[in-house]
């Protein structure tokens, strides 16, 4: 039988190997690889079901048929419990035997593109710490994997909680400097007098309260990156100093004579227009285009709002596995009011609701009612000069006419500009007459 079945896998294209005994089977799959198994349960030294449990332990994706004159109900079930994929019993079809066996196999190529898909999907979802699989959150992805190849000077923009660290961190892991330090540095949190100290360190005496020797941070990072987080904070005369460091990797420690070299990444990151900040004078031109060799733009989580469903759920499971609760999943009530609301503080707003949603729930689910989050008093309109709405203000008295204004404002202005300045399709977005729309247009005089 065995002869028979190698010679008739064979005229099929497949490549067989046979083994006359269990052992010698179970030796077999120790040294090589097998997409598929066709065991006997009947052997003479050990059962098929022996060999089907080592093949799973051995290689759990290899497929397993098993064979037998004496089926029975228990050692079918027994098989399939054990991992076998089919049950087949003698005397069989020999056309039916070899369309279970390209079954098999298909399902093992289609179990295997999932997994590959899976992992791909998985890496996109998560880029180190990074969560999201929206369009602008990939080209971040591959410029950090681009840039991490190399020592150039990088500068990343976004608003305050976008996550501009994670990506530093992100292009730190991905280099080879890896396994060397990665020092941030918070220029707008360090005052101006301990500033240049805490960039190039000082000597013992250089000034009252230095009692000996200190290493200044860009010494510490030696080897690795070092993070200037809001750079567009530092003061004109430190960023003088500086300069040098960024052009030639070289500076004196306060009170020194001696220059130190480093060999370090340099990363700065800015929630500023670090471009008016030139023209206006506050930021050194020199200074800017050695630090901005390559600019990684972050998004709002405005920008990318695909990704806060996804993000939410990052932060539910990480906050309930801290808080040892079991919360599975947000309601799609909870989300849609999430959706509604602006996140002027972006990821980080995100995040911090998410754990206070987390501690107040009761339920294992995010619920409407559980979501500390001011959408159900205030409401955030993009573009109407990032203010909020409070309804809470009534109490103190307001003037509705011109909040109204402002409001209807801001939906003309952008149903305009979503239709590329037509009037007719401004009017439709907003579900109003095209006459109405001119009229308020007019009104307000706002101009296509």
């Amino acid at each position: 039988m065995r002869e028979v079945l190698e010679f008739m896998m064979q005229r099929e294209g497949y490549s067989v190997t046979c083994a006359e005994n269990g052992r010698k089977a179970i030796a077999l799959l120790e040294k090589t690889h097998f997409d598929l198994l066709l065991c006997d349960i009947k052997l003479g030294d050990i059962t098929g079901l022996e060999v089907l449990r080592a093949s799973k332990e051995q290689a759990p994706d290899t497929v397993v048929i098993m064979i037998s004159a004496y089926a029975t109900t228990e050692t079918a079930v027994e098989a399939m419990n054990a991992g076998a994929y089919d049950y087949v019993p003698k005397p069989f079809d020999n056309e039916e035997l070899k369309q279970t066996i390209a079954n098999a196999l298909k399902l093992k190529t289609i179990e295997h593109e999932k997994k590959a898909l899976d992992d791909k999907v998985k890496k996109t979802l998560h880029f180190g710490k990074i969560v999201g699989n929206s369009p602008s959150m990939m080209r971040i992805y591959d410029l950090v994997q681009q840039v991490s190849k190399t020592r150039t000077n990088v500068l990343i923009t976004g608003e305050s909680g976008t996550g501009k660290e994670l990506v530093a961190r992100a292009i730190h892991d991905q280099s080879d400097r890896s396994e060397k330090p990665f020092v941030t540095i918070n220029c707008g949190g360090i005052p101006e007098t301990l500033m240049e100290s805490e960039l190039f360190g000082h000597m013992q005496g250089a000034f009252t309260g230095a009692t000996q020797d200190k290493k200044g941070l860009f010494e510490v990072a030696h080897r690795g990156t070092i993070f200037l987080d809001e750079i567009g904070e530092l003061s004109l005369p430190i960023q003088v100093k500086l300069l040098r460091a960024v052009q030639e990797r070289v500076f004196k420690p306060v009170g020194g004579n001696e220059d130190i070299s480093v060999d370090i990444r340099i990363i700065s990151a800015t929630n500023k227009q670090l471009e008016d900040e030139v023209i206006s004078g506050h930021f050194r031109e020199d200074l800017f285009y050695r630090l901005n060799v390559i600019e990684i733009k972050v998004p709002s989580l405005r920008e990318r709002k695909n990704d806060l469903h996804l993000l939410a759920q990052h932060f539910l499971e990480k906050y309930s596995r801290q808080m040892g609760k079991e919360i599975a999943k947000i309601s799609s009530y909870a989300i849609d009011l999430m959706n509604k609301y602006g996140f002027p503080g972006n990821v980080r707003e995100l995040e911090n609701l998410m754990e206070r949603s987390v501690a107040l729930s009761n339920t294992n689910i995010i619920l409407p009612d559980s979501l500390a989050l001011a959408v159900h008093k205030n409401r955030w309109i993009e573009g109407v000069e990032n203010r909020r709405f409070d309804l809470d203000e009534v109490a103190t008295g307001v003037q509705l006419d011109d909040i109204l204004e402002e409001i209807e404002r801001a939906y003309l202005k952008r149903a305009l500009a979503h239709s590329g300045a037509n009037i007719s399709k401004a009017a439709e977005l907003l579900d109003i007459s095209f006459r109405s729309m001119r009229h308020r247009l007019a009104k307000l005089e706002i101009e296509k």
